[in-house]
């Protein structure tokens, strides 16, 4: 009786333990199997985020004020003369280079012309015999109206000599005006400057052959006109309506950085060249010191008044695709919508929509190529953003 009595007594305590096993085992099991799901749906949330491309966001800025287009222009002087020889020699002397300030009518250089000096001698003596001639004319004319008053002579011969010293007085007005002409060539021997500036180029030396009859031979001197400047600015069609009248300009100039001078509209061409379909503008540009370089670039900031109705974005943000220009916006929902947009001035940096875009729009910021129509995106986070986020 003692030994069954002991077997029964043993029998609860061994179930109870394998019932605490079995539940260690359930809850083991169980917690194996949630941190697994942890596992899975922290993979699938990894994944899904590395999936899901990630953009940066701007906001269309809204224009106001003035604002500036930058054109290239160019520089040329106030006045510039290319002065080419008038007669036929050698050049004998030169006396004014390049960079040199000469006065109206001071001298640049002498040609040596005997040609032309014997041809002057020559009309000299044709003048003096036309001279000698129409005297002896004169008087052999008063000679015979005296015959004539005492009938020695006939009316026909009479009218004759009349005839004759009149036509010797013109031979003598002939003869005159070829030495005027002659006077006039031999002045040319002496290269003057035609009004005061500078010399910007000398294209000859001594002993050279002067021709003044050749079309193609080069301009001995230019003389240029520097204490002002005429700026020069092609002006694309769709921005011809900012040129208004006493308009000005702000320029730089690559050899003087950081400095900027000022320019005051002259008057425009009134027509678009249909080879650049663009409007010429000129401007007028004071230079007293004489800084600024004819035939230099110019950066010249063309004021413009803003739209109301335009909004401003990087030129980073901008697709080309076959449907044209469009832009990248990010919905309530986190996804992509295409917009076509129209781009009303370019200012380099910098892009003017007037349709296709509205204020407070989040647009992407470089889009990739591959990006389309409902895409899914989550937004960067900015670097200050990103700081707090820390």
């Amino acid at each position: 009786m003692s030994h069954d009595a002991s077997i029964i007594t043993r029998t609860p305590k061994l179930g109870r333990a394998v019932r605490i096993g079995l539940a260690l085992a359930v809850i083991a099991t169980i917690a194996g199997v949630s941190v697994r799901a942890y596992d899975y749906h922290h993979v699938v949330a990894w994944t899904h985020a590395q999936v899901t491309p990630s953009v940066q966001l701007v906001t269309p800025e809204s224009g106001h004020g003035l604002q500036a287009m930058t054109l290239p222009g160019h520089l040329d002087a106030w006045i510039s003369a290319p002065i080419h020889a008038r007669v036929s020699g050698y050049l004998k002397s030169w006396s004014r280079d390049i960079g040199s300030q000469v006065a109206a009518g001071q001298s640049l250089a002498e040609i040596d012309t005997p040609e032309l000096d014997q041809q002057f001698e020559q009309a000299k003596a044709s003048l003096v015999r036309a001279q000698a001639n129409a005297r002896l004319a004169v008087l052999t004319d008063k000679r015979w109206k005296n015959l004539l008053a005492s009938n020695s002579v006939s009316k026909q011969e009479a009218d004759e000599k009349a005839g004759e010293a009149e036509a010797a007085q013109a031979n003598v007005l002939g003869a005159q005006a070829d030495v005027d002409r002659i006077a006039a060539l031999e002045a040319f021997k002496h290269i003057t400057a035609p009004f005061a500036g500078t010399v910007t180029a000398r294209s000859t030396d001594i002993g050279d052959l002067i021709s003044a009859n050749n079309e193609s031979s080069p301009a001995l001197f230019t003389v240029s006109d520097t204490t002002r400047m005429r700026l020069y600015v092609e002006v694309p069609q769709g921005y011809a309506d900012a040129i208004r009248p006493d308009m000005s300009v702000q320029l730089d100039v690559p050899d003087h950085p950081g400095e900027q001078f000022t320019g005051h509209l002259i008057g425009n061409s009134g027509a678009v060249n249909q080879a650049s379909g663009s409007l010429l503008a000129q401007f007028e540009v004071d230079n007293p010191r004489g800084e600024l370089l004819p035939g230099a670039y110019a950066e010249v900031h063309l004021p413009m008044a803003a739209n109301n109705h335009t909004l401003t974005v990087p030129a980073t943000t901008l697709i080309f695709r076959a449907q044209g220009p469009q832009v990248a916006v990010v919905d309530a929902h986190n996804k992509v919508v295409l917009r076509n947009v129209h781009i009303a001035m370019d200012l380099g940096d910098r892009l003017r929509i007037d349709k296709g875009l509205q204020a407070g729009d989040r647009v992407i910021n470089h889009p990739s190529d591959s990006l389309a129509q409902g895409d899914a995106v989550q937004i960067a986070l900015a670097d200050d953003d990103a700081g707090k986020a820390e």
